[in-house]
């Protein structure tokens, strides 16, 4: 939004330039005027858009081409004035001064044409402005006025502030008398966005709503009927089963503008974060996001998962419970570019079909805010997030929640409101990490694609999504310790090759041992015979030196394995139980058991002497008798 305008008034001298100033700061005519008013500044509280507004005259008979150049780099608006009783001076506005303002101005300039001095003639001469206009588009309007009466004053002020705030140019060719367009792209997107069954029209409920978000209030019902009653007289196929379409809509806003209600469309379009380009601004796409605290990280909160459900079921146009490629298309159309490639089919879950799950969609936005969150505002800013919630920007969507939490109760209660954990998944080539990936999704023999995997895993009966990111040794090297940022390790072998166990432990020392990152050894395709490592240590034992977990058997063909080993890793990751602890999680449970062992043995020896001197006592007794 403008902070401040300039407003510089033109024209030849004597056509009362300065008289319009003074008039307006004074509200009576001057009999005696200085060749140049000084610049007036109207605070913002008198002025009917609430900007402050800076008036500028300029004379030629005090100032020179220099100054005039200066101060139309510096002017928002020009006030162009000739005088209705001497004809000469229009043909100079259009002669000079119009095209001195053309070339000289560093961005096209609107432009108000102003007839001064309407009280020295009768008729309007609006007639012999009109083929002016069609040769300058950055004529806004024009205005007959009088300095001496006050006649249209006021109103010539705040044209020239409107022609800035709301100008006509970015929206309607006067020439054509049609929505330019950019204006009817942006205007066509906000209607898609308002139509919220997807059906392709706005019912008395949408168009309702649509009038609430952008002016805060409902229609009466009455004045539904009266817009479409419009609507129908010029545009019959405006509105259809009683209902607005997109054509409709597009109508309404061009008589807006023929009607010089043009803010009415500018308010609409700002609503929906449109600059005076008809671009969406930085501001809108890219809201200010509050600084992170320290060790934390960032996800959507529940009521954005509620927004893209909803978002979701509206799209699924055949209530299957998937996106085909035509809902996508429907989804996306409001998106300057396809925002998903084609990598998502192999990233997130989907039917046989490639079609894409409601779990499937929600993982693809967790992954893209875990991954890019000024993407992900961006997104949402294209679905209308902000203006449809009635939220102040899409920052209210995402929420800060802390890496390292504290022991005990609180610990639990910060992996339960963790909603993504990550794991990465390194080994030797060829053990299968892909098809590890590719099982979370629930798919099997899946070539190539995407090198992350994300889906939900039961931790503690709470839902939570696991992210895998395959990260290739190649990659480690180059990145350092920086590709390693994550819950946990998932380091892959292969049970059926020999040769692949040495590789992972050179992985490990190379690149996990000196991190604090807890580790998970998988025991890939373990439903083959299991060969002997040829390694200085087996993967058991290489296990127990470490401290880590003995190797977690994982199978594609047993679909029972890969959930269990799924849910391991998401809980491993969610209780951070790294090298250290598991150290002493070792040698304190195994003593635990050893002494427990042996006290049990002690009673068990104990009990069975008495057992046996017993039995032996009554043998004895017997035999007497």
């Amino acid at each position: 939004m403008w902070k401040e305008l300039r407003i510089l008034l033109l024209g030849e001298p004597k056509v009362g330039k300065t008289s319009l100033i003074l008039s307006l700061v004074s509200e009576e005519f001057a009999e005696e005027v200085p060749l140049r008013a000084e610049e007036i500044t109207i605070p913002a509280d008198v002025t009917p858009e609430k900007v402050p507004t800076h008036i500028v005259d300029f004379s030629s008979a005090e100032q020179n081409d220099l100054q005039l150049y200066q101060e139309l780099s510096r002017a928002n608006v020009v006030c162009l004035v000739y005088d209705l009783s001497d004809s000469d001076t229009l043909v100079e506005v259009q002669n000079t001064w119009l095209p001195v303002i053309r070339e000289n101005s560093l961005h096209p300039m609107p432009i108000i044409l102003v007839g001064n001095k309407s009280d020295l003639v009768g008729d309007s001469q609006m007639d012999d402005i009109l083929p002016i206009m069609n040769e300058y588009p950055e004529v806004e309007t024009c205005i007959e006025c009088s300095a001496k009466t006050l006649k249209n004053i006021s109103e010539m002020f705040y044209f020239a502030q409107k022609a800035v705030l709301h100008p006509t140019a970015p929206l309607f060719c006067t020439q054509t008398g049609m929505l330019k367009n950019d204006c009817r792209i942006a205007l066509a997107r906000i209607f898609c966005l308002c139509d919220l069954d997807k059906d392709g029209m706005l019912c008395d409920d949408e168009l309702s709503n649509f009038q609430k978000i952008c002016f805060n209030t409902p229609l009466a019902s009455q004045s539904l009927q009266d817009v479409k009653t419009v609507v129908c007289k010029s545009c019959p196929e405006g509105v259809r089963d009683g209902k607005l379409t997109v054509e409709g809509f597009l109508y309404l806003h061009s008589l807006f503008i023929q009607r010089g209600r043009h803010e009415t469309t500018w308010a609409v379009l700002r609503k929906f974060g449109y600059s005076d380009n008809l671009e969406l601004t930085d501001q809108y796409l890219y809201p200010p996001i509050q600084e992170p605290p320290p060790d934390s990280a960032c996800q959507l909160t529940n009521d954005t998962y509620k927004f893209l459900e909803i978002v979701f079921r509206t799209h699924d146009r055949d209530h299957d419970g998937f996106l085909n490629q035509e809902e996508i298309g429907s989804l996306f159309s409001v998106f300057p570019y396809d925002p998903w490639g084609p990598d998502v089919l192999s990233t997130v879950h989907t039917n046989s079909q490639g079609w894409i799950s409601l779990r499937g969609f929600f993982s693809q936005w967790t992954l893209t805010a875990y991954l890019d969150l000024p993407r992900t505002m961006e997104y949402l800013a294209y679905l209308g997030y902000s203006t449809l919630t009635g939220r102040q920007s899409q920052a209210e969507a995402i929420e800060y929640i802390a890496l390292q939490p504290h022991s005990g109760k609180r610990k639990y209660i910060h992996a339960m409101q963790r909603k993504i954990y990550t794991c990465k998944v390194i080994g030797p080539h060829g053990v299968g990490k892909t098809s590890f990936l590719q099982s979370l999704l629930e798919r099997k023999g899946v070539a190539g694609g995407s090198e992350f995997a994300i889906n939900t895993v039961s931790v503690q009966s709470h839902l939570k999504y696991l992210l895998l990111h395959e990260v290739d040794s190649t990659e480690l090297l180059e990145s350092g310790e920086g590709a390693l940022t994550c819950d946990a390790m998932c380091l892959l072998y292969d049970v059926s090759d020999a040769e692949s166990f040495q590789e992972c432990v050179n992985l490990y020392k190379q690149y996990v041992a000196n991190t604090n990152i807890p580790c998970l050894v998988i025991a890939a395709k373990s439903d083959l015979p299991a060969a002997k490592q040829h390694c200085a240590v087996q993967p058991i034992d290489f296990c127990r030196s470490q401290g880590i977990p003995p190797p977690l058997k994982f199978s594609l063909h047993t679909k029972e394995c890969s959930q269990t080993t799924f849910q391991t890793v998401a809980s491993f990751a969610a209780h951070k139980k790294g090298l250290s602890s598991y150290d002493k999680f070792s040698f304190g449970t195994w003593f635990k058991i050893g002494l427990f062992t042996a006290i049990l043995g002690v009673i068990g020896f104990t009990i069975y002497k008495n057992t046996s001197h017993r039995s032996q006592s009554l043998t004895f007794t017997r035999a007497k008798f």
